[in-house]
């Protein structure tokens, strides 16, 4: 037990006694170094239970700050245990929907170029490819279950079918995101949040492309974008909300600042209103948010090609408007990872391979961005 000095001039003669870890729980602050002198003079609280080796590892810091007072010596030290833990992140829509529409846009690249449809056409069934994203939940879902010393991966997805597709691990959840209370378990205790679902069209039946024209699509009852891309997004941005979630990364489409972009006349969903009405949303939130509005979404291998980022489309009106999946899949990823990502919105696509710099710093790239919407 160390005896307090009666004065300050006595302070000098107080008894030092080494600071020694011991093999199952750290010593009394009471029990100090020179450097902790202050703290015992004032107090004879004892240090909080955690590990040694926890402790030792931020020791050089807790030195520097001691002098400043316990209370926040013993903050400094919970901050930097809660650091070791990976971050928990839930990916919604991580089944992607490949195979169901996989035909019918075969039918339709044949119909483009194989029946002399406008390349206007072309253009907006590339966006229609980048909107709904086929597969890409699957992408960021696999990526993040890679990183497991950073990331804790969990998935939503709308059926048990789907959750099987994805391996059916436990982290994947069952959940209509048009119902708010059953997204409830998925979202409590996580760090993170990426939206990657989305309206998914179907093309009606007994199109023909030999006999011209332009196939026709529509929705599912329960499924128009209203519904899944205003609706079921809001709800999602306000369960993050009530679950003090960190950050939401939300993944949209180019084309939102064209009232009359042919994408709204799919179906007559006005598909890229209600996803920009859900954008604007998450951007009056409150809430940390990046939103990513990619090009057109190719299957091929990433971190190969340099990244473009910009704004209010204007991406659309150069020769770069496509990315591949696994690049969009990772910018979600670093987004989580940089200040710089947080509160902007960004248009993003790629140079072709083989041209400019493959793109590795992603904190450069963030910084970039100046736009909040």
């Amino acid at each position: 037990m160390l005896i307090r000095p009666t004065s300050p001039s006595s302070m000098a003669t107080a008894t030092r006694v080494p600071l020694v870890p011991s093999s199952s729980s750290l010593l009394p602050l009471r029990q100090c170094h020179e450097h902790f002198l202050v703290n015992c003079f004032v107090t004879t609280t004892t240090l909080p239970e955690a590990s040694t080796l926890s402790y030792l590892s931020s020791f050089p810091q807790n030195l520097r700050i001691a002098k400043k007072g316990f209370r926040r010596l013993s903050v400094v030290n919970k901050s930097a245990m809660v650091d070791l833990n990976p971050s928990t992140v839930l990916v919604t829509g991580a089944a992607g929907r490949t195979v169901p529409l996989f035909a019918d846009w075969i039918m339709l690249m044949k119909a483009m170029f194989g029946y002399g449809f406008v390349p206007l056409f072309a253009d907006w069934i590339m966006l229609m490819k980048a909107m709904f994203g086929y597969g890409f939940g699957q992408i960021v879902y696999r990526k993040l279950k890679e990183r497991a010393d950073q990331y804790g991966a969990r998935g939503l997805v709308r059926t048990v079918e789907s959750k099987e597709k994805i391996g059916g691990a436990d982290d994947v959840f069952v959940g209509d995101i048009r119902d708010a209370d059953s997204l409830v378990p998925a979202i409590q205790g996580i760090d993170a949040l990426i939206i990657l679902t989305s309206a998914v069209p179907k093309m009606k039946p007994g199109f023909d492309p030999s006999k011209g024209g332009r196939p026709e699509f529509y929705f599912e009852n329960g499924a128009f974008p209203e519904q899944v891309d205003w609706i079921g997004q809001k709800n999602q941005i306000d369960a993050a909300k009530s679950a003090g979630v960190k950050q939401v990364v939300l993944v949209g489409s180019m084309g939102g600042t064209q009232p009359d972009n042919p994408l709204n006349n799919l179906g007559n969903g006005n598909i890229l209103v209600w996803k920009r009405k859900a954008e604007q949303y998450l951007a009056d939130s409150g809430l940390p948010y990046t939103i990513i509005r990619a090009g057109g979404l190719q299957d091929k291998e990433g971190g190969v090609r340099e990244l473009l980022v910009g704004k209010d489309d204007e991406l659309l009106q150069t020769e770069t408007r496509t990315i591949a999946r696994a690049d969009v899949a990772e910018v979600c990823i670093q987004a989580l990872q940089f200040e710089e990502a947080k509160f902007k919105a960004l248009d993003l696509a790629s140079k072709p391979e083989g041209t400019g710099t493959p793109t590795k710093d992603f904190k450069a790239l963030f910084s970039k961005i100046t736009t909040r919407f």
